[in-house]
């Protein structure tokens, strides 16, 4: 028997909750380089970065290139722990055999085995971008870039807060913090653009946010010699598009968070294909598919929350890929990886993702069930455990004791999908079934008069089953949440006197299909 409680986390992040790549440090520090590049960072001979070369501090952006011209060669590995301020007041061009720098931009350019980590305080890059040009083995791990516009006053880095072009290999990005203030009528860009073969790339536990383009892969229809990029672990809040934009290659996207995405998400265009895998997808629009162009790119889609997430029609240049996200493609990724569950995604990058949270890291080990049965605050202390062995414990989609109160009564919801009524889930048949027009939904049974009603019990339709995700029962006239919780079957309650009871479908695995609601005065 399911419980009816929010999901908690089970195994959450490893070392008593959280744990540090490489070594431990405090929250507010962060060691130089810890840990292992991931994704498809470790591929093509992996990346290391600056690792076995000098430590050098900075403070300025001039600093920061001073170190990279005074190695012996534009190969010789350096780690370079940057700590304060960065901006164009402290940033100019150092000219030396083994670099390559500028003005008004960190500059990392034809050059090879470089690390570039914030330390103590911190380190923001502020209206300042760092450019990736020729180059290879970078690590950029725990900074901050922001507000880097590409029109008004300042200017840097084409607007772009970290770009990679012209021949870049094997660049790992990590808790960093990647943010602006507006899209690109405000002078704003991306924030982490890849484009003319730029490939084995990967982002990792990093925010980014406020801006109205998060990135993209391949700078146009014809630019398809990017990819092997992987993006997991990452918050990306408050984007207008591109998160990211892919034109050719693969990609490969898990275990991130996507809250307010405006106008359109994860677009794979232009042939590329993308395994998504883990995801949560929170209050957003058309956040998978093809967008603004035929040429149309292909995904394969596996264990993912869509959390009140709104659909487009397709038509012309424009092909989501819900309102039931089906993979259209496999994408044969080539390094192992650990899935934490896309319920536990929220939670587990609270406490992980960006600049200034020690370079912690999950175990890829957490579980999204319900809470411990002893815990006070469960609504149904005696209900016995999951996997208690007691014969006697009956099927989820067992009903309580008692009359089944739906039949006779009225039934409506939010919206219905073509084929499907809201009657349907009342008339006793498991063949017909009520589905919402999107991926979430409410549908409700009501009375002419006030009803005792203590548990319900909702029934998928056949070849649906698991389809829904976390959901909400409210009583409809007063607006109290008598239970949460993810998956069909039998939810329990207080008794509650009603005349409308509400089955609020928050997020999916697929499209919901309700065939009954049942309703019970027993539990």
């Amino acid at each position: 028997m399911r419980r009816t409680t929010t999901r908690g986390l089970v195994s959450t992040l490893a070392a008593a909750a959280l744990v540090t790549a490489g070594i431990a440090v405090p929250m507010s520090m962060a060691s130089a380089q810890t840990g292992s590049a991931t994704g498809f960072a470790s591929q093509n001979g992996g990346t290391t970065g600056g690792e076995g070369g000098r430590t050098v501090q900075a403070s300025t952006g001039t600093e920061i290139h001073r170190a990279l011209c005074e190695r012996a060669d534009s190969s010789t590995p350096i780690i370079i722990e940057v700590q304060g301020t960065i901006d164009h007041g402290n940033t100019s061009k150092v000219s030396g055999d083994s670099c390559d720098t500028a003005d008004d931009v960190i500059e990392l350019k034809n050059i090879s085995n470089v690390t570039i980590v914030g330390t103590g305080g911190g380190a923001v890059f502020d209206e300042l971008g760092i450019h990736i040009r020729g180059s290879s083995n970078i690590i950029i791990q725990n900074v901050t870039v922001q507000n880097v516009k590409k029109s008004g006053s300042p200017t840097s880095n084409g607007g772009d807060a970290i770009g990679m072009e012209s021949d870049v290999r094997n660049v790992w990005v990590d808790h960093v913090t990647l943010q602006a203030s507006g899209g690109e009528s405000d002078g704003y860009d991306a924030l982490f653009d890849m484009k003319n073969n730029t490939q084995y790339v990967t982002l990792s536990y990093s925010i980014l946010r406020d801006s109205g383009r998060g990135g993209l892969v391949g700078s146009s229809e014809s630019d398809r010699s990017n990819g092997y990029v992987t993006y997991h672990h990452n918050l990306y809040e408050n984007i207008d598009s591109r998160t990211p934009l892919l034109r050719g290659g693969v990609g490969h996207t898990y275990n991130n968070h996507f809250v307010g995405i405006q106008k359109s998400g994860i677009n794979s265009r232009a042939g590329a294909s993308v395994q998504v895998d883990h995801n949560y997808f929170e209050d957003s629009k058309d956040v998978l598919g093809t967008f603004y162009t035929n040429e149309r790119g292909s995904w394969e889609v596996n264990g993912n929350i869509f959390d009140n997430v709104t659909w487009s029609s397709e038509g012309d240049e424009n092909y989501p890929a819900g309102p039931d996200p089906r993979s259209n493609t496999s994408v044969n990724i080539p390094y192992s990886y650990e899935l934490d569950d896309a319920g536990c995604v929220p939670e587990v990058l609270a406490q992980t993702a960006g600049a200034g949270t020690g370079n912690r890291v999950s175990d890829g080990n957490c579980e999204a069930q319900d809470p411990d049965p002893t815990d006070p605050t469960d609504p149904e202390p005696t209900d016995p455990d999951p996997t208690d062995p007691d014969p006697t414990d009956p099927e989820p989609t067992d009903p309580p004791d008692g009359t089944n109160l739906s039949a006779g009564a009225g039934a409506d919801g939010s919206s219905k999908a073509s084929g499907t009524s809201y009657g349907n889930v009342i008339d006793g048949d498991m063949g017909t079934y009520w589905s919402p027009s999107g991926s979430t939904g409410r549908i409700s049974v009501k009375w002419d008069s006030d009803t005792a009603v203590s548990s319900i019990n909702i029934r998928e339709a056949a070849g649906a089953e698991g389809n829904i995700g976390s959901w909400r029962v409210v009583d409809h006239d007063s607006g109290e949440v008598l239970a949460t919780g993810s998956g069909a079957g039998v939810i329990a309650f207080d008794t509650v006197s009603l005349r409308k009871i509400d089955f609020e479908v928050t997020g999916s695995n697929g499209t919901p299909r309700v065939a009954e609601f049942e309703t019970y005065a027993g539990s």
